[in-house]
């Protein structure tokens, strides 16, 4: 059954959450907007369309710790530590953020089972926030992605009606967490759910006229090798600067390092941290770089997200169409330009 809650009582639904959980929600900071562990007082901006940062770190951290190690003699002690031990929620994630998160799965919970990424994924519960005025760099739907629909794996969707908002439970943990919160939400009314549908209706109809709304990646055809071989790699890569902005600020990357760090004498540790296939020293060997070159890093990067990716999980592309890249690029180089060439325009 649909809910609904005032927004005058954020400050009490906050509250009620934070109780069971760790709550996150997008907080402003510095005039900018990044989901962050909720504290009485924060200004909290959730009509911010998308945050800084993707929600990724959540589930997939920056950088996180495996195992510790300590030397005592002859004899080894390893302590397996990193995953989440308490239960979490993300308030506030837009679809397009919530949609990486399947692609990620598909990475890390297909055998051998990433353990930490699986129990980050078990202990969170996700609250997304639908979307009724998409911005000109946003191209989602080019991957079937519904701004004014929540993807099916969500736990619970809300929708911004101005003074309130609707609260509809998807999941197991979604009902968990609509049942502690049954005291302060109420019954959505019928006018309520016709005044959602308007909004549907317009956030269609907004959609198809952004710049970017015919942007097809199922153009892109032809034979792997063709496409390998394309002369587009070497014309595009040429502006690239290799700095990894668009891996950082991606929902959807998921190259990472493993290495570890001797703290003295007797003790280390191990630990996982994003890597970016734009780096010159990224899968370097010890004969060197299988990839030598910045239009061979770019090629890899793209190919990945628009051939690759899709070829091994049922035309699923790896890009959610957030347009964060188009946003953080430095020198206006992104998977939308990329889509355009590769697809023939």
């Amino acid at each position: 059954m649909m809910k609904k809650i005032s927004k005058s009582q954020f400050s009490q639904l906050f509250s009620n959450i934070d109780k069971s959980y760790q709550l996150f929600l997008p907080v402003e900071l510095d005039g900018k907007v990044n989901f962050d562990l909720w504290q009485e007082g924060d200004k909290v901006n959730i009509e911010k369309l998308k945050t800084n940062i993707s929600p990724k770190s959540f589930i997939f951290p920056q950088s996180e710790t495996y195992m510790k190690f300590k030397r005592d003699g002859k004899k080894l002690k390893i302590d397996n530590v990193g995953g989440k031990k308490e239960d979490y929620v993300i308030f506030g994630v837009r679809h397009c953020d919530a949609s990486s998160f399947k692609l990620l799965d598909n990475v890390f919970l297909e055998e051998p089972v990433d353990r930490l990424y699986e129990q980050r994924r078990e202990k969170g519960t996700i609250v997304t926030m639908a979307c009724f005025e998409p911005e000109e760099n946003c191209f989602c739907t080019s991957f079937g992605i519904k701004p004014e629909t929540a993807p099916k794996e969500v736990d619970v969707t809300t929708w911004d009606l101005g003074e309130s908002i609707l609260w509809q439970s998807q999941t197991q943990k979604g009902e968990a967490l609509t049942e502690k919160l049954n005291d302060i939400l109420e019954d959505a009314t019928d006018q309520d759910k016709a005044e959602l549908n308007k909004l549907q209706e317009s956030t269609i109809g907004k959609v198809k006229e952004l710049p970017l709304a015919n942007l097809d990646p199922t153009k892109i055809t032809g034979e792997l090798n063709d496409l390998f071989e394309s002369e587009i790699w070497q014309e595009l890569s040429e502006r690239c600067l290799g700095c990894g902005a668009c891996t950082f600020v991606c929902p959807t990357c998921h190259c990472y390092d493993v290495a570890d760090f001797k703290g003295d004498a007797q003790t280390g540790e191990r630990f996982r941290c994003w890597d970016s296939c734009m780096f010159s020293d990224f899968t370097l060997m010890a004969h060197g770089n299988i990839r030598k070159t910045q239009k061979e890093r770019f090629r890899q990067r793209f190919m990945h997200k628009l051939v690759y990716y899709p070829n091994n999980h049922e035309g699923v592309y790896a890009c959610v169409g957030c347009g964060r890249c188009v946003e953080k690029c430095p020198v206006h180089l992104d998977i939308v330009k990329v889509i355009k060439k590769l697809g023939g325009e």
